[in-house]
């Protein structure tokens, strides 16, 4: 496996594998165009997050009889500008009849053998760098309620639609073996996940972690998707909580991503130079805790600033 979600590595030989996932979402945004987008970059994620290329892509598209097939041309147009920038290629797909408006892609990519990124793969010692801001799931909540600034609204946007492509380079080019793209489970639930599988405990400083502008504000206010409640509830169980941690730290540790970031670990102190290059392309980047033996538990210290 590689991220440990939904992907899956195919070994073809000297060296190279072939790369699988496959995932579709909900509207996260008012429009299409933009969902188009996000949710393609969104369905790519997990090629990158195993250090892979994609190159090939279906659409997966749930659409309800009744609602404008235009509307539906402007979601597949928007797929379709994030393939052309990411070097990958839309050959095809399938539509069925929902209710709920769905859309993603099935994707294949080619990644070295010797070098797939997996959640096994972190090691005691190495800093954990995160590659974009968290707080999407109460961003994508404020917007549906129609009480997201324009900020906000803006820079969500702007973070779905960033590939994780030059994250996974960085990673790769630094020396990373383990790492996670940050989804539906949120940081802890991804950051327990990757520890569990590496064999290790994890020390996460909140203080470090980026998050887009005013979600904070808006969930100390209450404006909290259900899946990132669940999210805190299910995780808890493997938390070790200082003192200092406040409970919309907690929550915000714990919100549900769409399109989010990389999670990856680096030895040799190399967790600085790797913000640094990501910085250098246009990422939000952080070193946010480092990696000591143990079994999967997450020591959280800090607070995400308001």
């Amino acid at each position: 496996m590689g991220s440990g979600d939904d992907a899956a590595v195919w070994r073809l030989g000297q060296e190279r594998a072939l790369v699988f996932t496959a995932d579709f979402i909900t509207p996260v945004v008012d429009d299409p165009f933009q969902w188009g987008w996000i949710a393609a970059t969104n369905s790519v994620s997990d090629i990158y997050a195993m250090g892979g290329k994609p190159m090939i892509a279906l659409n997966l598209v749930c659409w309800p009889a009744n609602l404008d097939s235009g509307i539906l041309s402007q979601v597949l147009a928007g797929a379709e500008g994030a393939a052309r920038e990411g070097g990958w290629l839309v050959v095809g797909g399938h539509t069925v009849d929902d209710p709920v408006p769905k859309f993603g892609l099935a994707v294949i990519g080619e990644a070295n053998e010797l070098q797939v990124l997996r959640l096994s793969g972190l090691r005691p010692g190495e800093e954990l760098v995160i590659t974009k801001p968290i707080g999407i799931g109460v961003a994508s909540t404020a917007i549906k309620r129609a009480l997201a600034p324009a900020r906000l609204e803006q820079a969500a946007i702007s973070s779905m639609r960033t590939s994780n492509a030059q994250a996974a380079e960085v990673a790769l080019e630094l020396g990373a073996a383990g790492a996670t793209d940050i989804t539906g489970f949120g940081l802890l639930g991804h950051l327990h996940g990757m520890a569990e599988a590496s064999g290790v405990d994890v020390e996460l400083d909140a203080s470090q972690v980026p998050v887009l502008p005013e979600v904070a504000r808006l969930a100390s206010e209450g404006v909290i998707p259900s899946g990132s409640l669940r999210n805190l509830s299910w995780v808890m169980e493997w938390v070790d909580r200082h003192d200092d941690v406040d409970s919309v730290s907690l929550q915000l540790l714990a919100d549900a991503q769409t399109s989010g970031g990389l999670l990856f670990g680096v030895g040799g102190g190399k967790g600085q130079k790797a913000v640094s290059m990501l910085e250098a392309s246009g990422h939000t980047a952080s070193v946010v805790g480092v990696a000591r033996p143990g079994s999967g538990r997450l020591q959280i210290q800090g607070k995400i600033a308001p």
